[in-house]
């Protein structure tokens, strides 16, 4: 049960309160002291607080420097002060100082518990806002709260001040590009370029020249000598994605430029000395490879100095919602939506489904969702999950809220299908275009 702290010099007023939230773990205070002992063991998220507190009930005085100590200790605690029925002057004064509301008495705990309510909302929302700031901003941006992320977090820190070779091991859309550029802008090399190159997306043909460069005439077309990614990368990291696709005869080249630190552009004969810090990454399994003779053995060594096995989203339940709502906000203000967050249903969907595709496939559906979203709340149908059912859905009785239901449904579902297209949705529901523009009007839809 959530902590809420009553602050109250009144034993009747103390009951009548405790009486009205049995909802909460209550704990009372009587004198501003014992405010303060409660504030620093129990750490309540709400404090209500009555400031005609002992021995100067008159003028507020001591309510008021309460509330002071009571927001220098938890900056974040909600208080809603209790003032008398004419005392407005110093409510106002406790709102300049930081209060998060006041009631005025007499006390109506259907009121007052509506207030708390809410300050409990706020609170939570505050707080997931604040993580998610933490671990987007002081982390380099590995979103997550759970153990395998931790644990990933600590192994970035210790490896970022050295030069070791970095592999990175996990399933397609897990994150690997923004693990390696969390590396590198958690080391000294931050200032320098974080250059990235894809193995698998270049041409056999032509990843040589784009890794090493090429000097003036050397093929066909080479009309000026042009610099490769790892002397683009000086002085930074060099990004090297999907390094199990590398060809087997550039592998040795690659082998030596790791071992010698210099390169040798294509049609050239000087050796030019690079400092560059590498990581790769690959979501196959380097080792079989290695023993089918298509990977380099000495090559396998020499990146994996160590190694960092990013863990699939089906792994971290609890990292899912965190990350839905980071997409959220980014998009929302990206696109200029007012799309505040999930709704109930939205979030039974997201927390259900197994993401194959891990973060991109999560990604890509909080950006559709955003642009598909018809209100402030992204519903499961908005996200694509056509088939989840919302286990917290009521079917009504009355035949009118069911055609109501139903058509509202099958709208949304329509409009997110045809992807905006108010023709394409008419077609879809089988009714003509202005059919479909009085039904929104009659449903007050917010379809744009």
């Amino acid at each position: 049960m959530e902590k809420l702290l009553i602050i109250d010099d009144d034993s009747g007023v103390q009951k009548q309160l405790k009486w009205s939230f049995s909802d909460y773990d209550v704990i009372l205070a009587s004198d501003r002291e014992s405010a303060i002992a409660a504030v620093r063991r129990h750490e309540p998220k709400v404090i209500t607080l009555d400031l005609g507190l002992p021995p100067d009930e008159a003028n507020a005085s001591e309510g008021l420097a309460a509330l002071q100590e009571i927001l220098a200790i938890a900056p974040h605690t909600k208080v809603i002060v209790i003032t008398g029925n004419d005392d407005r002057t110093n409510a106002l004064k406790a709102i300049a100082a930081g209060a998060y509301d006041f009631y005025q008495k007499p006390v109506e705990p259907e009121v007052i518990n509506v207030i708390v309510s809410r300050a409990f909302s706020v609170a939570a929302i505050e707080e997931e806002n604040r993580k998610m700031r933490a671990v987007a901003g002081s982390d380099m941006g590995v979103i997550g709260n759970s153990a395998s992320i931790d644990r990933m977090r600590m192994m970035i820190k210790r490896i970022a001040p050295t030069s070791i070779t970095a592999l990175l091991l996990g399933e397609s859309g897990t994150g690997k590009e923004v693990t390696a550029n969390a590396v590198h802008l958690a080391s000294d090399r931050k200032k320098k370029p974080f250059i990235a190159i894809n193995c698998a997306s270049i041409p056999e043909t032509l990843l040589e020249s784009e890794l090493f460069g090429f000097e003036k005439g050397a093929f066909t077309g080479a009309h000026k000598t042009t610099k490769g990614k790892i002397e683009c990368a000086e002085g930074g990291t060099l990004f090297l994605d999907e390094i199990g696709d590398m060809p087997y005869n550039l592998q040795a080249k690659l082998l030596r430029f790791l071992q010698e630190k210099s390169i040798e552009r294509l049609g050239g004969r000087q050796e030019i000395p690079v400092d560059v810090r590498v990581i790769c990454a690959t979501n196959q399994n380097l080792e079989q490879m290695v023993q089918e003779k298509s990977f380099r053995e000495d090559l396998f060594y020499r990146v994996s100095e160590i190694t960092l096995n990013i863990p699939p989203l089906r792994d971290r339940e609890e990292d899912v919602l965190i990350l839905a709502q980071y997409f959220l906000q980014q998009y929302a203000a990206e696109y200029k939506r007012n799309v505040k967050g999930f709704s109930e249903d939205g979030l039974s969907a997201l927390k259900n489904h197994k993401w194959p595709g891990n973060i991109r496939e999560l990604q890509n559906k909080v950006k559709s969702s955003v642009i598909m979203s018809t209100g402030t709340q992204v519903t499961a149908m908005d996200l694509g999950f056509f088939d989840h059912e919302d286990q917290g859905y009521e079917l009504s009785l009355n035949l009118r809220a069911v055609r109501e239901q139903a058509e509202t449904l099958a709208i949304q579902k329509a409009y997110a299908l045809s992807t905006g297209n108010m023709s394409k949705t008419a077609e879809l529901l089988g009714i003509t275009r202005p059919t479909l523009y009085s039904l929104v009007e009659k449903y007050q839809l917010t379809i744009n």
